[in-house]
């Protein structure tokens, strides 16, 4: 068999250039590399005499409408939303006494005032916010900032929703792109149009982006597992690939938008065939809820800002209207999770988690960015 021993090194290059195939089939090829080498992140450190404290926001590509659902239909899962999501949940508090927080961000293209007229109650009731979501293709700047703009003012002056910036008396928004595309990512041009994005998005008074992570789609980013400020490069798609991360007492570069990513990583507890790991990507839907050990991957992704790293900032995605991940959203796999949570922070006193709104999350990375104390955390929140 020695004869064969020079073949050996090509059985294994051959054998690498299977594995990466692989990886680059599920897009991992756009990631993987800044996760096991990262250029700005802080190695996480143990800080045995404070809490940690962890921050989880539930931001819903709400689409009542998805797959051209007919109204009725549609409209009977938002009213099943604001008759179930009360019932089972507002016992479940965090460490603060508040319920779970669901953002719902809603689609422009799917508008219909009943929707929103539902939506308003649930959210005056504490149990979570209204923001922008927006599936479009082929756009021009011109078009964008119509159709931003008119969705906001509806929101806000018919609906009742959204806010004002407590310092430009604006209104503003969160954001997530349908399909992902932000900033007219998709390496084929799909489903946006429009490169300078993010300008649009500042202009028309946006406070914050939450669309990514959007792995295994190949509008995936190499910045991951961070809060960082993102803006345009005239002529390139893509801006908010890269960017300023967010640190104690630093100020936003001029003309930025805040970027606040949930976690991505590799899950190589269950890998597939027993050697690719899966993705995790805080997807939650309807066969694969939360879990304990999830929030364990979820804090390994370690997303916090620069100089304050015992405060864990988990945003979590789901599509809330469609078939499956309803039921296991207003379900008892999602009770369970939340009495989990509270099991743990039982458990472990340094443990406490904060449910909180989309808003409130980009109100408690901005704090830490203005270098200022709060004598609680809930005092951290920006008025609305």
């Amino acid at each position: 068999m020695w004869y064969l021993l020079p073949l050996i090194p090509l059985i294994v290059l051959g054998l690498a250039g299977c594995y990466l195939l692989a990886l680059r089939k599920r897009e991992m090829h756009r990631w993987i590399g800044s996760y096991y080498f990262p250029t700005d992140r802080e190695v996480p450190v143990d800080l045995p005499n404070e809490p940690i404290d962890v921050f989880i926001a539930i931001c819903d590509h709400y689409e009542p409408q998805r797959g051209n659902l007919p109204k009725p239909q549609a409209l009977e899962l938002v009213n099943r939303w604001c008759d179930e999501y009360p019932k089972q949940f507002k016992e479940l508090v965090d460490v603060t006494g508040r319920p779970p927080q669901h953002t719902f961000f809603f689609p422009q293209d799917e508008y219909q005032p009943e929707y929103l007229d539902a939506l308003r109650g649930l959210c005056e009731a504490g149990f979570g916010d209204v923001d922008i979501h927006l599936h479009h293709e082929d756009d021009t700047a011109e078009s964008l900032t119509e159709k931003l703009s008119s969705f906001r003012d509806t929101l806000f002056h018919r609906h009742g929703l959204l806010r004002r910036d407590p310092i430009t008396g604006e209104i503003t928004y969160g954001f997530i792109h349908g399909n992902w595309a932000l900033c007219n990512s998709h390496p084929k041009g799909w489903h946006c149009g429009v490169n300078e994005e993010l300008t649009i998005l500042r202009k028309t008074g946006c406070y914050a982006d939450f669309t990514m992570p959007s792995a295994p789609s190949p509008t995936q980013v190499c910045t991951i597992n961070s809060l960082y400020h993102a803006w345009d490069r005239p002529g390139q798609p893509a801006s908010h690939a890269t960017g300023q991360r967010v640190k104690v007492g630093r100020k936003a570069p001029e003309e930025s938008l805040l970027m606040v990513q949930g976690p991505l990583v590799p899950d190589w507890k269950n890998p597939k065939l027993g050697i690719f790991p899966r993705i995790e990507n805080g997807d939650l839907h309807g066969t694969r809820p939360p879990t304990m050990d999830r929030l364990d991957l979820w804090l390994q992704a370690n997303v916090h800002a620069l100089g304050k790293p015992n405060w864990k900032f988990v945003k979590l995605h789901t599509h809330g209207c469609k078939e499956g991940n309803i039921d296991m959203l207003l379900g008892p796999k999602m009770v369970e999770f939340h009495q989990k949570l509270r099991e743990r922070s039982e458990q472990d006193p340094r443990f406490r988690y904060h449910y909180v709104t989309a808003w409130e999350m980009a109100g408690l990375i901005r704090q830490i960015e203005q270098g200022t104390g709060a004598a609680t955390i809930r005092e951290t929140v920006p008025p609305a």
